[in-house]
Formats: structure tokens, sequence, C-alpha cells
């Protein structure tokens, strides 16, 4: 616990914190990015798209890329604050993430090994995002 307050550990402590906030603020913007193009597929009807019978979760795939394109339009301007290291961006930055993973489970059976690319890309954005505190993001 001392060793934390020591003027060697402070410049480390804010390093690894200012570091968390620059990868998720970079995977965020990928995301979203991502999103976007996935969104203009859907939307333009493309076929790499895979259709399933009796989906439970069954939207029209331009809903479906209606949804990701606003998700992903989102989570770049989100990524714009995160890169500030402003607090609403890291709540919003959680939140959004949340939502492309709901929105990427929903979709699963229209995209399923890029679904859950991207599940997987959104836990290490919502982890890097509640891990870094504060305090230790601006000194």
């Amino acid at each position: 616990m001392a060793a934390t307050h020591t003027p060697q550990a402070q410049p480390a402590k804010y390093a690894w914190a200012a570091g968390l906030m620059v990868f998720a603020a970079v995977m965020l913007t990928l995301v979203g990015i991502l999103d976007i193009f996935r969104g203009i597929a859907a939307i333009a009807e493309d076929d790499i798209f895979v259709t399933t019978r009796n989906y439970v979760f069954e939207f029209d795939l331009t809903g479906w890329g209606w949804i990701h394109l606003a998700l992903g339009v989102v989570a770049v301007i989100v990524s714009f604050g995160l890169f500030q290291a402003a607090t609403w961006a890291r709540v919003a930055g959680v939140a959004i993430a949340g939502l492309v993973v709901i929105a990427n489970f929903l979709s699963l059976p229209y995209y399923p090994v890029w679904s859950v690319i991207m599940i997987a890309m959104s836990a290490f954005i919502i982890w890097a995002l509640c891990v870094a505190r504060q305090e230790d993001v601006r000194p």
C-alpha cells in the first residue's frame, strides 16, 4: 500500500490509467467504424449475411443495418470524448459498448463469427473503461 504513494509509482500509475483510456478510445473508434460498415452492408442487403429461419429475435436485415449504423456513429462520437478523458465519455462508452454487445448477440445468426469478434472487442472496451479510475487518468 505504501508503494503506491512513492514518487516512482505515481507516474507509472498515471501512465497505466491513461494507456487504458487510449486503448478504450481506439477500440471504440474501431468498433464504431466497423459497425458503420456492417450497418451500410445490411442496409444494402448484401449477400454476406446468413439468413436463419425461425430465429426468436428476427428483424428485417435493413432494420439491423440501421441499428448497427446508429450504434457505430454514436460509438465514434463517444470515442472522441474518451481521447479527452471526459467522464461523460467513459459512462457513455460503457453504455454504448454494452449496447453493441446486445445488438451483436441478437444479430448473431446473421453474421456469427463477426458478431463474436465484436462482442469480444466491446468486452475489452468495457473492461478498460471500468478499470482505470478517474483520479488516476489525470494527475
